[in-house]
């Protein structure tokens, strides 16, 4: 729907007009929640207007009429392309204001869980900016190895994208020898398959044509605005919440941030195809150290939390102490410490932060997420301003815009 204004001018002059586009909600790229009005001269853009919450689910609230454990689902609705990410960062945040220490190879397994759905997230995200470009191949390509990841998280958890996986101080159950298998497998193929999609797109002249010099911003907007992740590493800032606040342990694997310079749609796709690259050895690391546990210690996978762990149904059958455990659990009887603690992780797009304020009851007294894409979104009008129709789009696909985090 558009809107043609006539700016009236002096007599004799050519009358000059403008559009009002709605682009979005009902737009494809636009996912059916994010609209933007935009003021066009012919397919040049003079302005933009972002609408935010077509999607909003109140998940903080939700969050507060729940125990702790009952509200690691609704994380998994945030950033659903890489939902586990999400998972560990509430419960690593519970681990925080329980005082719960896990054990380092429960650290590892989740790294490898972790590093794997930042993989799914940035192979979603640079695929998508190649079909929005015009380039379909690659996605086609690359999917396939989106759903091994998933077979992964299916024999780990039971669950594909909305995963619900870990608990409270590690896993609910140990990774069973086909998820190992699994992620051999992975680790062997991957790399020759990202390096052809790199190839398909990293040299492309119509690609980056269509890429280089379209939506930057620069170190300094980036930080005023509060960008984080990979969209401000590609600005040239190497703010990396894995380095610079090490959490499961990740102080124990070498890896390098890449970052970028001109902070444009190419400089984030590289920054993610490098991300990739890094997670791959991280996980190839982890699973190396993992291989170093013997007796006892291969075969833990969580932590002594009886208050908030639920203990194995066989022990539920035949252990009262397990049976009363259980039952306090699955019911929400159980009072969490008071206290106010912030534990961020390096989400696929950027820090994912949760805020949680405990009153000493059993459900959290306030909760706040931070999601790296409602900052993101804020930006987009500057990014958009000047630029072509067709650039919005691109844009829209290389800041990695998730709907459900948007308006959580």
């Amino acid at each position: 729907m558009s809107d043609v204004q006539n700016i009236l001018l002096p007599e004799g002059s050519i009358e000059k007009k403008t559009v009002t586009l709605n682009l979005g909600p009902t737009h494809p790229a636009t996912h059916g929640v994010f609209q933007n009005i935009l003021e066009i001269d012919g397919e040049r853009i003079q302005s933009s207007e972002s609408t935010v919450g077509y999607i909003h689910r109140a998940f903080e609230k939700l969050a507060e009429r729940r125990p702790l454990y009952q509200v690691t689902p609704i994380t998994d609705r945030l950033n659903y392309c890489s939902s586990p990410i999400n998972n560990m960062g509430w419960h690593m945040t519970c681990e925080k204001l329980l005082g719960v220490k896990t054990p380092k190879r429960v650290d590892y397994m989740r790294i490898i869980i972790m590093e794997l759905a930042r993989i799914s997230d940035h192979l979603i995200c640079n695929s998508i900016v190649g079909v929005d470009t015009g380039a379909y191949t690659g996605f086609l390509y690359v999917m396939q190895y989106r759903e091994l990841i998933y077979e992964i998280y299916e024999e780990i958890c039971g669950s594909r994208l909305t995963t619900n996986i870990g608990r409270i101080g590690g896993f609910e159950r140990n990774f069973t020898p086909t998820a190992w298998s699994k992620l051999e497998k992975f680790l062997k193929e991957y790399p020759k398959v990202l390096q052809e999609f790199e190839n398909l797109f990293t040299r492309n002249r119509i690609f980056m044509e269509r890429t280089i010099g379209c939506g930057p911003i620069s170190a300094e907007r980036a930080l005023n605005y509060g960008f984080t992740g990979p969209n401000l590493r590609a600005a040239g800032v190497d703010y990396d919440v894995r380095v610079h606040t090490p959490y499961s342990s990740y102080e124990d694997f070498d890896f390098t941030i890449p970052v970028g310079s001109t902070g444009d749609c190419y400089d984030r796709f590289l920054v993610r195809n490098q991300e990739m690259w890094q997670s791959l050895s991280i996980i190839e690391q982890a699973y190396q150290k993992i291989q170093d546990f013997k007796g006892a210690d291969a075969e833990v996978y969580h932590a002594d939390v009886p208050e908030y762990y639920l203990p194995e149904k066989q022990k539920v059958y035949t252990s009262m102490e397990a049976l009363i455990w259980h039952f306090k659990i699955i019911m929400g009887e159980i009072d969490m410490p008071k206290g106010e603690v912030y534990h961020s992780v390096e989400g696929g797009n950027g820090e994912l932060g949760f805020y949680l304020i405990s009153d000493g009851g059993r459900t959290p007294y306030r909760l706040h997420f931070r999601r790296p894409c409602f900052i993101y979104y804020q930006a987009y009008e500057e990014l958009v301003k000047g630029a072509m129709l067709s650039d919005a789009i691109v844009v829209m696909s290389s800041l990695n815009l998730i709907a459900g985090e948007l308006d959580a």
